[in-house]
Formats: C-alpha cells, sequence, structure tokens
C-alpha cells in the first residue's frame, strides 16, 4: 500500500503496531527520542536508535535521519529517525499518525491536524479532540478496539498480573541518576539479585523470576521510576517475540486505518461510559 504512516515512539507497543503494518504491506517511519527508555528492548525498534539497526520477529529497524529518511526508504527495513518534536511531519506529511509514545497523556500535544488520520494509542488522548481515533490498550475485553469518540480507559497505575504477582515485580529505581544494568534481559534471577547500578546504589531483584525487561545503560531515570519487570514463570523464549498485547493493539491500529480507507463506515461503538469523565456525544 502507499499510504504513509508515522508513528511516535519506538517501545513494544510502537514495534507491535510497526509490525502489524509492515506485515500487511503498510510499510511504517518511526521517530524516537536521543535515549530511548524502552523497557522490553529485546523487541522494541527503539534499540536501533543506540545500536544502529535491530530486528524483531524478522523485521529490521533501520536508523536515520531526518535528511537521509528518503534514501532510507529504497531499503527493506524500518526506518527510525530520532525526533522528539515529531518535526518530521512537515517532510514526510504522513496519511497516518499514529502516537504510540505510550505516555498516558498527550506529552507531545499530538494534534489532530497533523494527518488526515491521527491515532491516539491509551489514556492522554480523546476521540474528535486530540485525535480522530483512539485505540485501547488496558488489558481486557476492550483491549485493541478503536473508537471515533470518547477516550481509551484511564490508567489504573497498577501493572497487569503474571503468575499472581503485579506491582511486586516492577523494578524501580532507589535514586535519581544514570542507569548501569548489571544483567542482561532473559536471565533468571534470585530475589535480592543486583539488577542494575543507579548513581552507584544497587537495584535489588524484587523477586525471583526472569528479567523480563530492563531499561538501556546510559539512561539517566528518576527515583522511584520503573526501569524494568520480572516474569515469574517466564521462558527466555519469549523475550524475543511481541506480547499478545502489543499484537492486539497492533491489530487495532491497522482496522482504525482500514476503516479510514473504507470511508469510515458506521456507526463504531463507544467505549464503556464509565471510562470517560462525561458522557460521549453523538
Amino acid at each position: 500500500m502507499s499510504t504513509r504512516v508515522l508513528i511516535r515512539g519506538g517501545g513494544e507497543m510502537a514495534t507491535g503496531v510497526a509490525a502489524a503494518l509492515f506485515r500487511a504491506g503498510i510499510r511504517p517511519v518511526m521517530t524516537e527520542i536521543a535515549a530511548p527508555r524502552a523497557i522490553r528492548r529485546t523487541v522494541s525498534f527503539a534499540e536501533a536508535v543506540r545500536l544502529g539497526r535491530m530486528q524483531v520477529e524478522g523485521i529490521t529497524a533501520i536508523a536515520t535521519t531526518r535528511e537521509k529518511l528518503i534514501q532510507a526508504l529504497d531499503g527493506s527495513g524500518v526506518p527510525v529517525v530520532v525526533d522528539p518534536g515529531c518535526e518530521l511531519r512537515f517532510d514526510y506529511k504522513p496519511d497516518v499518525l499514529v502516537d504510540a509514545t505510550m505516555s498516558k497523556r498527550n506529552a507531545g500535544v499530538t494534534r489532530a491536524d497533523w494527518a488526515r488520520l491521527v491515532i491516539g494509542l491509551g489514556p492522554g488522548f480523546t476521540a474528535r479532540q486530540d485525535c480522530h481515533v483512539v485505540v485501547e490498550t488496558q488489558r481486557g475485553h476492550f483491549l485493541g478496539r478503536f473508537y471515533d469518540r470518547g477516550a481509551a480507559a484511564a490508567d489504573t497505575g497498577v501493572p497487569v498480573e503474571l503468575a499472581g504477582f503485579a506491582a511486586r515485580r516492577i523494578v524501580r529505581s532507589p535514586v535519581a541518576g544514570l542507569l548501569e544494568p548489571l544483567v542482561e534481559i532473559g536471565a533468571t534471577v534470585h530475589e535480592g539479585e543486583r539488577l542494575a547500578k543507579v548513581r552507584g546504589v544497587g537495584v535489588p531483584s524484587p523477586m525471583p523470576g526472569l528479567v523480563r525487561g530492563l531499561m538501556s545503560a546510559g539512561v539517566e531515570v528518576s527515583e522511584g521510576e520503573k526501569i524494568g519487570d520480572i516474569d515469574p514463570v517466564g521462558n527466555p523464549e519469549t523475550c524475543s517475540y511481541i506480547s499478545d498485547k502489543a499484537r492486539l493493539i497492533g491489530a487495532g491500529v491497522l482496522a482504525a486505518i482500514l476503516w479510514d480507507q473504507s470511508g469510515r463506515p458506521g456507526p463504531l461503538p463507544a467505549p464503556p461510559l464509565e471510562w470517560n469523565a462525561a458522557p460521549v456525544s453523538p
């Protein structure tokens, strides 16, 4: 397809979107910040910024620049450009812009006039205000569904439960400073084992299990910030595959693009009213 899609962000959810589009024949372009903060780095195209290129499930992302983007489009990979303000939209002129930063708020002030179809992922976006379509990112019955009115479910602040563990499996920085990982993603660790150091202070594993994700070296983190997570019963092989959540979100974005290209037939279902502060307007 000749549809031009620009994806803001390069973390796991953004990568799930990029992979879904790439396999459907829509080749996206991605933007990232200079020091990506992806946690599940082994399945994040954001790593291309640090490594030059990153392969996830057979698809290769290649770091390039705004000036060299056109040449990069002649290759077979997914171009990734360091562009925090998404200034690339002026040169690339996307048909579709997907904000996949997953910041739980519209931090970059993404606007509905940035492209013919602007899609916001999860909390922080309201269709018919700052975007045209919202894709649900909260796990549960509505994950991956897209709406052309109203908002996605609000952030609960509670991580997804794995094998009966939720908040306990999250790794947080004890102090502010530069992160220095001491283990690799996919490693099996014991409770209390040091996973990283921040400004010389050790970061212990909150529980035994598999290191499912951990931010990269040199990232400046805040005290209490989530920097990794532990899977109590994980299989190391899963560290190389996009999660079911990211796949469903990717499928939702693809469905929204096809809906738009079909003339936006409707009506679409509205999100549950309890997810919005006020009733959804018709």
